[in-house]
């Protein structure tokens, strides 16, 4: 049910939504796969990277109203526990500042350590 939901909004996406997709798709931001409008649990993230265990959400002028941010503090909290970190940004701050929400995304993803531990005995040890 999840991915036919999935599909309606990656259909619907916002304008704030598409301009940064189309900045993170194919791989263009340090090589990293990122993944739009994907089920994880009973949610549907914006973007996700599973290989830096990484969701951005964006979010319109709804979420500042007070029942959408419990909602997504409990999100948020769900997500952390499953092992992710959330970057929230606004949409008018995608639309407006695109190389600062860029610049966020690319040094989360470059602190993040690899999700397997190197291998003993490699070069390194």
């Amino acid at each position: 049910m999840l991915t036919n939901i999935s599909k309606t909004l990656r259909k619907r996406a916002t304008d704030a939504e598409n301009r940064l997709w189309f900045h993170l798709r194919g791989k263009q931001l340090e090589g990293v796969k990122f993944r739009r409008q994907e089920p994880i649990g009973d949610y549907i993230v914006d973007l996700v990277t599973f290989e830096k265990r990484l969701v951005i959400e964006i979010d319109g002028s709804q979420h500042a109203e007070e029942i959408e941010k419990d909602k997504d503090r409990q999100r948020d909290e769900w997500l952390r526990s499953q092992g992710f970190r959330v970057l929230r940004f606004w949409s008018n701050e995608v639309l407006q500042n695109l190389e600062g929400v860029l610049e966020a995304i690319r040094e989360n993803c470059l602190r993040h350590p690899p999700l397997t531990p190197p291998i003993k005995g490699g070069e390194n040890e």
